[in-house]
């Protein structure tokens, strides 16, 4: 990979200043500038045109949410937000909904030793940007409900539709599921690698601009058709039949070896054991292979899996796993992915 140029913009000096020591760390990363607000940050993109940007939430004059909204109506460029709690998670989702590619929570005090803990994750969080520089990004969608939204057949293939995302999957999410229509014939259950305390506004969002009910998954929860649930951060969902033929969440911290809690491998096999060969993923942009495995499972008892096509994927990663291991059944470009999953019911 070629030197990644980073903009950094947060009003606090102390914190430019940490985050350019944390990333010059790295052989790969050249911060080539360094602004204290949204407005400085606009006038140094211009000039100095960064690979990635790191840009801090809540700044004044223009914070992080109006600086995205203004650098993607000019240019393009993959932004990093930071952040310093779940409390923010409102404005966080905002910004993903404006074009930011991802986020980082900062540490909740500003000493120096606890800033570097997060050294790791923001260095990684710019190298997986910066690969989805040269990628289009999904096109916005009006947060409305659609008029004349997809409909699908009343009695449908499959009992159930999993889908698991990562890095790009709050855009690619809101893209997505405002597309169909209320009394969608199955359930509809997701995973998104997310930090723990954000999950639930970002379901509070997308059911704001959807037809369909959208919620974070409670343990007990009895899956219904025509009902989103998101997995919430910090723990697996798996899927468990009673004996009167409901099927119902389980949360739980296992397995611990996963890498990342809650794992699209985990729902997915769980839902290849409960619905057998009824059973329809969908694997979307992310990092990594999560969802490989889960993959593997589905197809093993007849289910179908699609996957995300390269073209439109932020990161082309947890897609091109399953279809380089020969486990997806179709490539879908994000623009006709609602068609596709409907259809294919």
């Amino acid at each position: 990979m070629s030197i990644i140029k980073v903009l950094i913009v947060d009003d606090s000096a102390f914190v430019r200043k940490v985050v350019r020591e944390m990333l010059s760390r790295s052989p790969q990363i050249e911060v080539v500038g360094a602004a204290r607000n949204g407005e400085d940050a606009l006038e140094m993109a211009e000039d100095l045109r960064p690979d990635v940007i790191t840009c801090d939430l809540n700044m004044p004059e223009l914070d992080g949410v109006g600086f995205v909204r203004k650098q993607m109506a000019k240019r393009s460029v993959p932004i990093v937000i930071l952040t310093a709690s779940p409390e923010d998670g409102e404005r966080v989702m905002e910004a993903l909904g404006a074009g930011a590619v991802d986020f980082l929570q900062k540490p909740s005090t500003l000493a120096n030793d606890d800033l570097f803990l997060i050294r790791d994750q923001l260095m990684e969080k710019v190298k997986d940007a910066a690969r989805a520089s040269a990628r289009v990004l999904p096109l916005s969608k009006p947060e409305t409900v659609p008029e004349r939204p997809l409909t699908v057949r009343a009695k449908a293939k499959f009992d159930v539709v999993v889908l698991g995302t990562s890095t790009g999957g709050p855009q690619a999410l809101r893209y997505l599921i405002p597309q169909f229509a209320a009394g969608f014939p199955v359930p509809l259950i997701m995973v998104l690698h997310m930090p723990v305390g954000y999950t639930a506004s970002f379901a509070e969002k997308l059911a704001e601009i959807s037809a369909l009910p959208v919620k974070e998954a409670s343990d007990g929860d009895i899956i219904k058709a025509g009902e989103v649930l998101l997995a919430p951060a910090g723990r697996h969902l798996k899927l468990e039949r009673h004996s009167n033929r409901e099927v119902c969440v389980r949360l739980s911290l296992e397995p611990v070896d996963k890498p990342h809690r809650p794992s699209v491998d985990v729902l997915f096999q769980s839902a290849a054991q409960v619905y057998g060969d009824r059973v329809l993923g969908v694997v979307m942009t992310g990092m990594g292979d999560d969802g490989k495995a889960g993959s593997a499972w589905i197809k093993a008892e007849g289910g179908m899996v699609l996957t995300e096509s390269e073209e439109t994927c932020i990161i082309y990663g947890m897609p091109r796993s399953v279809a380089e291991a020969g486990l997806s059944d179709a490539a879908v470009p994000l623009t006709s992915l609602a068609k596709e999953i409907s259809e294919r019911l």
